[in-house]
């Protein structure tokens, strides 16, 4: 009896130790950069973690960055829900574009770890509630900025912007995605968390679905030849929905790691009794050529990073 219950108490140990040791991000984002990779996402009440690793695999907290984090509450607009950031290294300068108090916000860093700043501490649409704001540069070097207005649900919406990368044409704000298909349809009207990446003169969107608490929460694309649409759903969605017996998978993004591959990386719920912490997770995109559409897929190999606690 007592060996049994030696071995359950290993067992217990062991689970919980895999899980802490797992990297706690909601709404991830990955950035390359001379070498090495920077996850930001959603998780400190005071600002936006950041974590370093140089393989994708192996995570650490950077001691460079003051409290784990790249952008502290005191340094930006509001005071509280610091989500969903995103961060670019364009013309020598980092820009983090993040939510605050479901305010669509940006700041700037002369480094990836931050400190993240703003000179004007103020959202980009000061009268509106919007949330998960995504820049896409085109081949032309025109900046666009897709993210969520409240109008249906979440709906996801796009607008250029001028050259700061800071300001919206507000004249060019327009409407691309909402609630339209049935497997979107889980406890919410939600279609949030929109990544934009051009394949072969084709935008792809991808975007996730349903109430981030479902277990169904997924993700799925659309795809347009002029980017300011009318957009259309892939009939197939969602495209990644409960992978490798993960829940809430979504709100992903799309980078290029050190060999140039598309990668995905979005979160899970923590497991299948509890949402948060969210889990970050990573896996390979490709495009595959089916009916003489090219159609945007995402591979079995999911990986589950983990997190140096030391």
């Amino acid at each position: 009896m007592k060996n049994t219950l030696f071995i359950f108490i290993l067992v217990i140990w062991a689970l919980q130790s895999n899980a802490q040791s797992q990297v706690p991000l909601g709404d991830p984002f990955i950035l390359y950069h001379e070498g090495a990779y920077y996850a930001y996402g959603t998780h400190s009440p005071y600002g936006i973690t950041v974590y370093v690793s140089d393989d994708l695999k192996n995570w650490k907290i950077p001691a460079e960055a003051k409290n784990g984090l790249a952008l502290h509450k005191d340094d930006v607009y509001a005071e509280q829900r610091f989500w969903a950031p995103e961060v670019y290294f364009v013309n020598d300068q980092f820009y983090m574009y993040f939510s605050a108090d479901e305010h669509i916000c940006v700041a700037t860093a002369d480094s990836p770890l931050g400190p993240f700043k703003q000179d004007v501490k103020k959202s980009m649409i000061e009268d509106e509630k919007c949330i998960d704001n995504s820049l896409f540069i085109d081949d032309d070097g025109k900046a666009y900025l897709s993210f969520v207005r409240f109008t249906d649900g979440n709906a996801i919406w796009i607008a250029e912007l001028e050259e700061d990368l800071k300001t919206l044409k507000m004249e060019t704000i327009t409407p691309c995605l909402h609630v339209s298909q049935d497997w979107e349809k889980e406890m919410a009207r939600v279609n949030e968390g929109s990544f934009i990446v051009k394949h072969n003169g084709i935008y792809y969107m991808s975007y996730s679905a349903n109430h981030f608490e479902s277990p169904n929460y997924g993700v799925g694309f659309a795809t347009v030849k002029n980017i300011m649409g009318p957009w259309e759903k892939y009939d197939q969605n969602p495209i990644l929905q409960k992978p490798d017996g993960l829940i809430g998978v979504g709100h992903s993004a799309m980078f290029r790691d050190k060999d140039g591959e598309l990668r995905i990386v979005f979160h899970s719920h923590h497991d299948d009794h509890k949402i948060h912490p969210r889990l970050m997770h990573i896996g390979s995109v490709y495009f595959e050529n089916v009916n003489g559409e090219e159609v945007m897929k995402i591979g079995d190999d999911i990986l589950t990073p983990t997190l140096e606690t030391k």
